[in-house]
């Protein structure tokens, strides 16, 4: 562990260059910064496994389960909770929320350059040089310093994905919509729901996702139902049924179709598949 900080009201945050500290790694509460300095990271993320090469970054959310299965080279692990740092509670600052952060199966890969890479390097500096300093104003200069980290991330996010000014408003209301579907995806599962939350038609909602080169509306509620329902069989021992409730369903028969549709498999099949692999 590089640095570890945690505040009076259990607060954490954690720099971290060891790919054998699987603690830190399958810790609850936690989002993460995983970033490829030098070489090659080969992971599993809900045990989809990928490969990141060198100048990529991957924001994972509390709810994603990482195992790292094979390191090359040199990376760091940033990660904090909302105790020391609530993303929520502080969009307006750093507007991550939806963008950086989701319950999506697709995680959101960064590729770095240089100038972005050199300004992520500051940070982590900064950072070191200000746990070493001892005095009642560490914590919030350690805090200052990861709202640094996350906004640069956040425009490395809005590049990615050609947010100019112009679309940045635009932009905004996907990022909103997938902050409800984390929010509402277990009772609310029509995008007419979430067109009502943002005082927008669903056709003025799939022109606008579909001029940002994203999944439509409707997808995206399915893939956050689904990657739950995944979670869910891999990581408890809780039956269909009981999984079926607490996603909304109340026919175990209709999300056993859900799930096969989504997933090619049943949920037996995928349940007896990973126990094997």
């Amino acid at each position: 562990m590089d640095l570890t900080f945690s505040t009076p009201l259990k607060g954490n945050l954690v720099l971290c260059s060891d790919y054998r500290d699987a603690a830190l790694h399958r810790s609850p509460g936690l989002y993460k910064f995983v970033w490829v300095r030098r070489g090659c990271l080969w992971l599993e993320v809900d045990h989809i496994p990928m490969e990141l090469r060198v100048g990529m970054l991957l924001p994972l959310t509390p709810l994603h389960t990482l195992d790292v299965t094979r390191a090359e080279g040199e990376y760091l692990i940033l990660a904090f909770d909302s105790n020391f740092y609530c993303i929520f509670g502080h969009d307006g600052e750093v507007s991550c929320s939806g963008l950086l952060f989701n319950g999506s199966s697709e995680v959101l890969r960064l590729e770095l350059s240089e100038m972005r890479t050199a300004a992520l390097q500051r940070v982590v500096d900064d950072l070191r040089a200000e746990y070493g300093v001892v005095d009642g104003l560490r914590e919030e200069m350690l805090r200052m310093q990861l709202k640094r980290f996350i906004i640069i991330c956040t425009r490395i996010a809005r590049e990615h994905f050609s947010v100019g000014a112009d679309r940045e408003k635009l932009f905004d209301t996907v990022r909103r919509y997938y902050v409800l579907v984390d929010e509402h995806f277990r009772t609310k599962k029509r995008v007419q729901d979430y067109a009502g939350l943002l005082h927008r038609s669903p056709k003025t909602l799939a022109n606008l996702f579909a001029s940002c080169g994203q999944p439509s509306p409707l997808n995206i509620i399915h893939d956050r139902v689904n990657a739950e329902a995944r979670r869910l069989l891999l990581y408890t021992p809780k039956s269909a049924k009981e999984i079926a409730y607490l996603l909304g369903y109340e026919d175990t028969a209709a999300f056993s179709r859900f799930f096969a549709k989504m997933n090619g498999e049943s949920i037996t099949g995928f349940r007896q598949r990973e126990k094997r692999e």
